[in-house]
Protein backbone atom coordinates (compact mmCIF):
# COMPACT_ATOMS: atom_id res chain seq x y z
CA UNK A 1 0.00 0.00 0.00
CA UNK A 2 2.61 2.28 0.56
CA UNK A 3 3.50 2.07 -2.79
CA UNK A 4 0.16 4.19 -3.93
CA UNK A 5 1.78 7.27 -1.92
CA UNK A 6 5.70 8.03 -2.17
CA UNK A 7 7.14 11.69 -1.17
CA UNK A 8 8.99 12.94 -3.56
CA UNK A 9 12.52 14.59 -2.67
CA UNK A 10 13.93 17.17 -4.56
CA UNK A 11 17.35 19.35 -3.80
CA UNK A 12 17.50 22.40 -2.31
CA UNK A 13 20.13 24.34 -4.37
CA UNK A 14 21.32 27.65 -6.44
CA UNK A 15 20.79 27.48 -10.03
CA UNK A 16 23.50 29.93 -11.67
CA UNK A 17 21.87 31.62 -14.52
CA UNK A 18 22.90 34.35 -16.64
CA UNK A 19 21.06 36.86 -18.82
CA UNK A 20 22.30 37.34 -22.34
CA UNK A 21 19.56 39.34 -23.99
CA UNK A 22 15.92 40.59 -23.41
CA UNK A 23 13.58 41.75 -26.24
CA UNK A 24 10.38 42.65 -26.96
CA UNK A 25 8.32 39.97 -29.38
CA UNK A 26 5.83 42.45 -31.49
CA UNK A 27 3.26 40.67 -33.55
CA UNK A 28 2.52 41.85 -37.14
CA UNK A 29 -1.10 43.17 -36.29
CA UNK A 30 -2.27 46.40 -37.31
CA UNK A 31 -4.31 47.40 -34.53
CA UNK A 32 -5.46 50.30 -36.82
CA UNK A 33 -6.75 48.30 -39.70
CA UNK A 34 -8.17 45.22 -37.26
CA UNK A 35 -9.44 46.96 -34.09
CA UNK A 36 -11.04 50.76 -34.07
CA UNK A 37 -10.67 50.87 -30.68
CA UNK A 38 -7.96 51.50 -28.32
CA UNK A 39 -8.95 49.06 -25.66
CA UNK A 40 -9.97 45.66 -25.05
CA UNK A 41 -12.73 45.16 -22.74
CA UNK A 42 -12.15 42.28 -19.73
CA UNK A 43 -14.78 40.72 -18.06
CA UNK A 44 -15.30 40.78 -13.81
CA UNK A 45 -14.07 37.16 -14.44
CA UNK A 46 -10.91 38.43 -15.86
CA UNK A 47 -10.83 40.68 -13.42
CA UNK A 48 -11.11 38.80 -10.18
CA UNK A 49 -8.57 39.73 -7.33
CA UNK A 50 -7.44 35.50 -7.43
CA UNK A 51 -6.56 36.30 -11.24
CA UNK A 52 -5.17 39.53 -11.07
CA UNK A 53 -1.50 37.58 -11.25
CA UNK A 54 1.05 36.17 -13.44
CA UNK A 55 0.90 32.34 -13.64
CA UNK A 56 4.28 31.07 -13.89
CA UNK A 57 5.43 27.71 -15.74
CA UNK A 58 8.54 25.97 -16.61
CA UNK A 59 9.19 23.25 -19.30
CA UNK A 60 12.45 21.22 -19.70
CA UNK A 61 13.29 20.05 -23.03
CA UNK A 62 15.92 17.55 -24.39
CA UNK A 63 19.20 18.10 -26.06
CA UNK A 64 18.34 19.50 -29.87
CA UNK A 65 21.62 19.54 -31.48
CA UNK A 66 22.14 22.64 -32.88
CA UNK A 67 18.41 23.52 -33.77
CA UNK A 68 18.38 27.26 -33.16
CA UNK A 69 15.35 27.33 -30.32
CA UNK A 70 15.22 30.79 -29.55
CA UNK A 71 14.52 31.86 -32.53
CA UNK A 72 11.99 29.55 -33.23
CA UNK A 73 10.13 30.09 -30.39
CA UNK A 74 10.39 34.10 -31.33
CA UNK A 75 9.53 33.62 -34.96
CA UNK A 76 6.51 31.36 -33.94
CA UNK A 77 5.21 33.90 -31.46
CA UNK A 78 5.75 36.74 -33.68
CA UNK A 79 2.70 34.51 -35.55
CA UNK A 80 0.72 33.63 -33.52
CA UNK A 81 0.33 36.96 -31.74
CA UNK A 82 -1.24 38.30 -34.64
CA UNK A 83 -4.64 36.09 -33.86
CA UNK A 84 -3.82 36.13 -30.22
CA UNK A 85 -3.52 39.77 -30.32
CA UNK A 86 -4.49 40.71 -27.22
CA UNK A 87 -1.74 39.16 -25.63
CA UNK A 88 0.45 42.13 -26.91
CA UNK A 89 -1.39 45.41 -25.15
CA UNK A 90 -0.93 46.21 -21.34
CA UNK A 91 -3.49 46.49 -18.26
CA UNK A 92 -4.45 49.45 -16.68
CA UNK A 93 -6.95 50.43 -13.98
CA UNK A 94 -9.80 52.59 -14.84
CA UNK A 95 -11.65 55.30 -12.75
CA UNK A 96 -13.98 52.36 -10.89
CA UNK A 97 -10.73 50.02 -10.28
CA UNK A 98 -11.33 48.03 -13.28
CA UNK A 99 -9.13 46.38 -15.20
CA UNK A 100 -8.72 46.88 -19.25
CA UNK A 101 -6.27 46.31 -22.28
CA UNK A 102 -5.01 49.14 -24.16
CA UNK A 103 -2.27 49.09 -26.92
CA UNK A 104 0.18 51.48 -27.09
CA UNK A 105 3.50 51.61 -30.06
CA UNK A 106 6.68 49.10 -28.76
CA UNK A 107 4.82 46.41 -26.37
CA UNK A 108 4.51 43.35 -27.44
CA UNK A 109 5.81 40.10 -25.28
CA UNK A 110 9.04 39.99 -23.75
CA UNK A 111 11.13 37.35 -25.10
CA UNK A 112 14.41 36.38 -22.16
CA UNK A 113 17.61 34.68 -23.68
CA UNK A 114 19.51 33.01 -20.75
CA UNK A 115 22.19 30.08 -19.95
CA UNK A 116 23.24 28.26 -16.96
CA UNK A 117 26.89 27.12 -16.31
CA UNK A 118 25.77 23.78 -14.95
CA UNK A 119 23.93 20.61 -16.85
CA UNK A 120 20.42 19.03 -16.07
CA UNK A 121 21.99 16.45 -13.78
CA UNK A 122 23.30 18.87 -11.45
CA UNK A 123 19.62 19.92 -10.88
CA UNK A 124 18.12 16.38 -9.27
CA UNK A 125 14.84 14.62 -10.59
CA UNK A 126 13.14 17.00 -13.29
CA UNK A 127 9.79 15.01 -12.97
CA UNK A 128 9.55 17.23 -9.65
CA UNK A 129 8.81 20.61 -9.02
CA UNK A 130 11.38 22.40 -7.72
CA UNK A 131 11.63 25.89 -5.68
CA UNK A 132 14.64 26.09 -7.07
CA UNK A 133 13.73 26.58 -10.38
CA UNK A 134 12.37 30.14 -9.88
CA UNK A 135 15.85 31.49 -11.37
CA UNK A 136 14.75 30.05 -14.95
CA UNK A 137 11.74 32.46 -14.85
CA UNK A 138 12.17 36.15 -16.09
CA UNK A 139 11.41 38.72 -13.48
CA UNK A 140 11.62 42.23 -13.11
CA UNK A 141 14.02 43.61 -10.94
CA UNK A 142 12.04 44.84 -7.66
CA UNK A 143 9.01 43.55 -8.91
CA UNK A 144 5.84 43.85 -7.13
CA UNK A 145 4.30 40.75 -5.97
CA UNK A 146 0.98 40.37 -7.74
CA UNK A 147 1.82 43.36 -10.38
CA UNK A 148 -0.06 43.10 -13.53
CA UNK A 149 -0.75 46.60 -14.85
CA UNK A 150 1.49 48.29 -17.21
CA UNK A 151 3.47 44.60 -17.91
CA UNK A 152 3.94 42.62 -20.60
CA UNK A 153 1.32 39.88 -20.58
CA UNK A 154 3.62 37.19 -21.88
CA UNK A 155 6.97 36.88 -20.59
CA UNK A 156 9.23 33.84 -21.79
CA UNK A 157 12.98 33.04 -21.17
CA UNK A 158 14.81 30.36 -22.54
CA UNK A 159 17.73 28.92 -20.49
CA UNK A 160 20.03 26.80 -21.79
CA UNK A 161 22.21 24.39 -19.82
CA UNK A 162 26.12 22.68 -20.58
CA UNK A 163 24.62 19.33 -21.82
CA UNK A 164 22.53 20.94 -24.36
CA UNK A 165 19.20 20.57 -22.58
CA UNK A 166 17.26 23.79 -22.47
CA UNK A 167 13.99 25.15 -20.13
CA UNK A 168 10.94 27.62 -21.31
CA UNK A 169 10.14 29.55 -18.34
CA UNK A 170 7.23 31.36 -19.01
CA UNK A 171 4.95 33.77 -16.95
CA UNK A 172 1.13 34.30 -18.37
CA UNK A 173 -1.35 37.19 -17.61
CA UNK A 174 -4.15 34.94 -15.80
CA UNK A 175 -6.58 37.91 -16.48
CA UNK A 176 -6.23 36.77 -20.02
CA UNK A 177 -6.53 33.74 -20.01
CA UNK A 178 -8.01 30.57 -17.30
CA UNK A 179 -5.85 27.30 -17.54
CA UNK A 180 -7.88 25.87 -20.76
CA UNK A 181 -7.52 29.23 -22.45
CA UNK A 182 -3.82 29.00 -21.51
CA UNK A 183 -3.10 25.64 -23.50
CA UNK A 184 -5.31 27.03 -26.35
CA UNK A 185 -2.77 29.65 -26.92
CA UNK A 186 0.51 27.49 -25.91
CA UNK A 187 -0.72 24.35 -28.03
CA UNK A 188 -0.76 27.42 -30.82
CA UNK A 189 2.25 28.69 -30.51
CA UNK A 190 3.42 24.82 -30.46
CA UNK A 191 1.91 24.11 -33.41
CA UNK A 192 3.20 27.50 -35.25
CA UNK A 193 6.43 26.23 -34.26
CA UNK A 194 6.57 22.80 -35.41
CA UNK A 195 4.80 23.54 -39.13
CA UNK A 196 7.09 27.10 -39.58
CA UNK A 197 3.44 28.68 -39.97
CA UNK A 198 0.85 29.67 -38.16
CA UNK A 199 -1.45 27.26 -37.04
CA UNK A 200 -4.74 28.08 -34.72
CA UNK A 201 -7.08 25.61 -34.01
CA UNK A 202 -9.63 26.56 -32.99
CA UNK A 203 -9.52 30.00 -33.92
CA UNK A 204 -9.05 32.42 -30.92
CA UNK A 205 -12.68 34.13 -29.61
CA UNK A 206 -12.66 37.20 -27.40
CA UNK A 207 -15.97 38.04 -26.55
CA UNK A 208 -15.75 39.03 -22.87
CA UNK A 209 -19.05 40.99 -23.65
CA UNK A 210 -20.95 37.88 -22.79
CA UNK A 211 -20.03 38.33 -19.12
CA UNK A 212 -21.39 41.42 -18.92
CA UNK A 213 -23.14 42.37 -14.89
CA UNK A 214 -26.86 42.81 -14.82
CA UNK A 215 -28.70 46.14 -14.53
CA UNK A 216 -29.44 45.82 -11.67
CA UNK A 217 -27.16 43.39 -10.25
CA UNK A 218 -28.79 40.36 -8.64
CA UNK A 219 -26.83 38.80 -6.27
CA UNK A 220 -28.44 35.20 -5.34
CA UNK A 221 -25.80 33.64 -3.33
CA UNK A 222 -23.61 34.46 -0.41
CA UNK A 223 -20.09 34.11 -2.13
CA UNK A 224 -18.50 33.08 0.95
CA UNK A 225 -15.36 32.63 -1.38
CA UNK A 226 -14.51 36.33 -1.16
CA UNK A 227 -15.59 37.42 2.11
CA UNK A 228 -13.09 38.28 5.31
CA UNK A 229 -13.24 35.79 7.65
CA UNK A 230 -11.55 36.62 10.73
CA UNK A 231 -10.26 33.21 11.83
CA UNK A 232 -10.18 32.31 15.25
CA UNK A 233 -7.98 29.15 14.70
CA UNK A 234 -4.39 28.34 14.65
CA UNK A 235 -4.15 27.38 11.20
CA UNK A 236 -2.16 30.17 9.92
CA UNK A 237 -0.05 30.26 13.43
CA UNK A 238 1.19 26.68 12.89
CA UNK A 239 0.92 26.98 8.99
CA UNK A 240 3.59 29.93 9.49
CA UNK A 241 5.71 28.35 12.26
CA UNK A 242 9.34 28.01 11.56
CA UNK A 243 9.31 28.36 7.26
CA UNK A 244 6.44 26.38 5.28
CA UNK A 245 8.37 23.96 2.57
CA UNK A 246 7.06 22.61 -0.08
CA UNK A 247 6.29 19.00 -0.34
CA UNK A 248 5.53 16.96 -3.19
CA UNK A 249 3.75 13.01 -3.31
CA UNK A 250 3.33 10.63 -6.28
CA UNK A 251 -0.54 9.41 -6.15
CA UNK A 252 -1.37 6.08 -8.18
CA UNK A 253 -4.17 5.56 -9.76
CA UNK A 254 -4.64 2.69 -7.72
CA UNK A 255 -4.59 4.79 -4.60
CA UNK A 256 -7.12 7.78 -6.04
CA UNK A 257 -9.76 4.68 -6.56
CA UNK A 258 -9.33 3.04 -3.25
CA UNK A 259 -10.30 6.93 -1.87
CA UNK A 260 -13.36 7.24 -4.33
CA UNK A 261 -14.88 4.13 -3.21
CA UNK A 262 -14.42 4.86 0.38
CA UNK A 263 -16.04 8.26 -0.14
CA UNK A 264 -19.20 6.39 -1.58
CA UNK A 265 -19.99 5.00 1.22
CA UNK A 266 -23.58 3.46 1.08
CA UNK A 267 -25.91 5.79 -2.00
CA UNK A 268 -23.29 8.43 -1.42
CA UNK A 269 -21.81 8.92 -5.60
CA UNK A 270 -18.74 11.50 -6.00
CA UNK A 271 -16.58 12.27 -8.43
CA UNK A 272 -12.50 10.91 -7.73
CA UNK A 273 -11.51 14.91 -7.47
CA UNK A 274 -14.51 15.21 -4.53
CA UNK A 275 -12.73 12.22 -2.64
CA UNK A 276 -8.93 13.42 -3.08
CA UNK A 277 -9.74 16.73 -2.10
CA UNK A 278 -11.65 16.02 0.33
CA UNK A 279 -8.92 13.24 1.62
CA UNK A 280 -6.05 16.40 1.24
CA UNK A 281 -8.37 18.65 3.22
CA UNK A 282 -8.46 16.56 6.25
CA UNK A 283 -4.76 15.16 6.22
CA UNK A 284 -3.96 18.98 5.86
CA UNK A 285 -5.76 20.04 8.79
CA UNK A 286 -5.18 17.27 11.11
CA UNK A 287 -1.38 17.36 10.04
CA UNK A 288 -1.05 21.12 11.05
CA UNK A 289 -3.18 19.94 14.78
CA UNK A 290 -5.34 23.06 14.21
CA UNK A 291 -7.94 24.36 17.03
CA UNK A 292 -10.07 24.65 18.32
CA UNK A 293 -12.83 21.92 17.21
CA UNK A 294 -15.75 24.40 16.46
CA UNK A 295 -13.98 26.61 14.17
CA UNK A 296 -15.11 26.70 11.02
CA UNK A 297 -12.41 26.27 8.03
CA UNK A 298 -12.88 26.87 4.34
CA UNK A 299 -11.53 24.70 1.37
CA UNK A 300 -11.81 26.55 -1.86
CA UNK A 301 -11.10 25.59 -5.79
CA UNK A 302 -12.29 26.45 -9.29
CA UNK A 303 -14.80 24.79 -11.30
CA UNK A 304 -14.95 25.42 -15.16
CA UNK A 305 -18.29 27.11 -15.82
CA UNK A 306 -18.21 26.34 -19.59
CA UNK A 307 -20.31 23.46 -19.69
CA UNK A 308 -22.74 24.80 -16.98
CA UNK A 309 -24.02 27.55 -19.68
CA UNK A 310 -27.41 26.74 -21.41
CA UNK A 311 -28.61 30.58 -22.01
CA UNK A 312 -25.33 32.00 -23.22
CA UNK A 313 -22.99 29.19 -24.12
CA UNK A 314 -19.57 30.45 -25.21
CA UNK A 315 -18.39 30.31 -28.60
CA UNK A 316 -15.73 27.66 -29.97
CA UNK A 317 -11.84 29.15 -29.30
CA UNK A 318 -12.95 31.32 -26.09
CA UNK A 319 -10.13 31.65 -24.02
CA UNK A 320 -10.93 33.68 -20.91
CA UNK A 321 -11.79 32.94 -17.81
CA UNK A 322 -15.13 31.18 -17.51
CA UNK A 323 -14.18 30.26 -13.70
CA UNK A 324 -15.86 30.30 -10.09
CA UNK A 325 -14.43 29.65 -7.50
CA UNK A 326 -16.66 26.76 -5.38
CA UNK A 327 -16.66 26.89 -1.50
CA UNK A 328 -17.07 24.01 1.18
CA UNK A 329 -16.86 25.34 4.91
CA UNK A 330 -16.73 22.35 7.59
CA UNK A 331 -15.89 22.86 11.54
CA UNK A 332 -12.91 21.17 12.73
CA UNK A 333 -14.34 18.79 14.57
CA UNK A 334 -16.19 17.33 11.53
CA UNK A 335 -13.00 17.17 9.37
CA UNK A 336 -10.94 15.44 12.37
CA UNK A 337 -13.39 13.11 13.80
CA UNK A 338 -15.45 12.46 10.87
CA UNK A 339 -15.53 10.21 7.57
CA UNK A 340 -14.21 10.62 4.33
CA UNK A 341 -17.19 10.10 2.97
CA UNK A 342 -18.95 13.45 5.05
CA UNK A 343 -16.88 15.91 3.90
CA UNK A 344 -15.86 14.38 0.26
CA UNK A 345 -20.12 15.01 -0.28
CA UNK A 346 -19.25 18.48 1.39
CA UNK A 347 -16.93 19.20 -1.73
CA UNK A 348 -19.60 17.71 -4.26
CA UNK A 349 -22.22 20.00 -2.72
CA UNK A 350 -19.95 23.03 -3.64
CA UNK A 351 -19.02 21.55 -6.90
CA UNK A 352 -22.49 21.21 -8.22
CA UNK A 353 -23.90 24.51 -6.26
CA UNK A 354 -21.64 25.97 -9.80
CA UNK A 355 -24.42 26.76 -11.91
CA UNK A 356 -25.07 29.46 -14.62
CA UNK A 357 -26.96 31.50 -11.73
CA UNK A 358 -24.33 31.11 -9.15
CA UNK A 359 -21.80 32.84 -12.58
CA UNK A 360 -23.97 35.77 -13.12
CA UNK A 361 -24.28 36.41 -9.41
CA UNK A 362 -20.37 36.02 -9.03
CA UNK A 363 -20.22 38.48 -12.07
CA UNK A 364 -22.67 41.20 -9.95
CA UNK A 365 -20.39 40.60 -7.06
CA UNK A 366 -17.63 41.50 -7.99
CA UNK A 367 -19.09 44.58 -9.64
CA UNK A 368 -20.98 45.54 -6.68
CA UNK A 369 -18.59 45.21 -4.51
CA UNK A 370 -14.91 44.90 -6.13
CA UNK A 371 -12.81 42.90 -3.71
CA UNK A 372 -9.27 44.12 -3.58
CA UNK A 373 -7.35 41.24 -1.37
CA UNK A 374 -7.11 37.81 -1.55
CA UNK A 375 -8.35 36.48 1.81
CA UNK A 376 -6.99 33.09 3.17
CA UNK A 377 -8.49 33.30 6.62
CA UNK A 378 -8.93 29.71 7.73
CA UNK A 379 -8.58 28.34 4.04
CA UNK A 380 -7.15 25.81 2.11
CA UNK A 381 -7.27 26.31 -1.77
CA UNK A 382 -6.65 23.67 -4.45
CA UNK A 383 -5.92 24.33 -7.92
CA UNK A 384 -6.23 21.44 -10.22
CA UNK A 385 -3.88 21.22 -13.31
CA UNK A 386 -4.74 17.25 -14.07
CA UNK A 387 -7.46 17.78 -16.90
CA UNK A 388 -4.87 20.01 -18.64
CA UNK A 389 -2.94 18.99 -21.99
CA UNK A 390 0.19 20.44 -20.71
CA UNK A 391 2.50 17.88 -21.80
CA UNK A 392 0.56 17.44 -24.88
CA UNK A 393 0.19 21.10 -25.26
CA UNK A 394 3.93 22.51 -25.10
CA UNK A 395 5.45 19.77 -27.98
CA UNK A 396 7.18 22.70 -30.00
CA UNK A 397 8.62 19.81 -32.27
CA UNK A 398 11.00 18.83 -29.81
CA UNK A 399 8.84 15.97 -27.78
CA UNK A 400 6.55 16.06 -24.58
CA UNK A 401 9.06 17.98 -21.77
CA UNK A 402 10.73 16.15 -19.19
CA UNK A 403 8.75 18.26 -17.02
CA UNK A 404 5.81 21.11 -17.84
CA UNK A 405 3.95 22.98 -15.04
CA UNK A 406 4.32 25.16 -11.78
CA UNK A 407 6.76 25.33 -9.98
CA UNK A 408 6.73 27.01 -6.27
CA UNK A 409 3.90 27.46 -3.63
CA UNK A 410 6.05 28.71 -1.16
CA UNK A 411 4.98 32.19 -1.31
CA UNK A 412 0.89 31.38 -1.15
CA UNK A 413 1.29 27.89 1.00
CA UNK A 414 -2.27 27.60 1.45
CA UNK A 415 -2.76 27.24 -1.95
CA UNK A 416 -1.72 23.22 -2.94
CA UNK A 417 -1.77 21.86 -6.61
CA UNK A 418 -2.93 18.72 -7.96
CA UNK A 419 -0.88 17.51 -11.04
CA UNK A 420 -0.27 15.37 -14.17
CA UNK A 421 2.61 12.85 -13.87
CA UNK A 422 4.72 13.26 -17.20
CA UNK A 423 6.33 10.66 -19.24
CA UNK A 424 5.50 9.10 -22.52
CA UNK A 425 1.91 7.36 -21.74
CA UNK A 426 -0.62 9.19 -19.07
CA UNK A 427 -0.25 7.13 -16.62
CA UNK A 428 -3.06 8.55 -14.39
CA UNK A 429 -0.79 8.81 -11.78
CA UNK A 430 -1.15 12.44 -9.98
CA UNK A 431 1.30 14.10 -8.50
CA UNK A 432 0.18 16.95 -5.00
CA UNK A 433 2.06 19.59 -4.21
CA UNK A 434 1.43 21.26 -0.82
CA UNK A 435 3.31 23.32 2.17
CA UNK A 436 3.41 22.53 5.56
CA UNK A 437 5.80 23.74 8.37
CA UNK A 438 8.54 20.80 8.59
CA UNK A 439 7.58 19.35 11.59
CA UNK A 440 4.08 18.51 10.73
CA UNK A 441 5.34 16.88 6.69
CA UNK A 442 5.84 13.36 8.36
CA UNK A 443 2.61 13.54 9.91
CA UNK A 444 0.99 14.26 6.65
CA UNK A 445 2.39 11.29 4.71
CA UNK A 446 1.58 8.95 7.50
CA UNK A 447 -2.40 10.64 7.16
CA UNK A 448 -2.18 9.96 3.62
CA UNK A 449 -2.05 6.36 3.77
CA UNK A 450 -4.38 6.21 6.82
CA UNK A 451 -7.33 5.16 4.52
Amino acid sequence: MACWVEELDFPRLEIPVTIDGIGHVLSDFDLATAQQDTTLYLSNLDDMIGVRLFTPTVYFYQPQGDEPVVQILRDALTKVLVPYYPFTGRLRETENGKLEIFFGPNQGALLVEAHSDVPFADLGDLSVPNPAWMNLIYRFPNEEQYKVVDMPLVIAQVTKFTCGGFSLGLRMCHCLCDGLGAMQFLSAWAETAKAGSLVVNPKPCWDREVFLPRDPPKIQFSHTEFKRIVDGSTLAKTLWQGKPVQKCYRMSREFQARLKILAQAGELSCTTFDATAAHVWRCWVKALNVKPPDCELRLTFSVNAREKLRDTPLKEGFYGNALCVACATSTIESLVKGCLADTSQLVREARLGVSEEYLKSTIDYIDLYRPKRLEFGGKLTITQWTRFSIYEAADFGWGKPIYAGPIDLTPTPQVCVFLPEGGAEPSGTMLLCICLPECASHGFKELLLSN
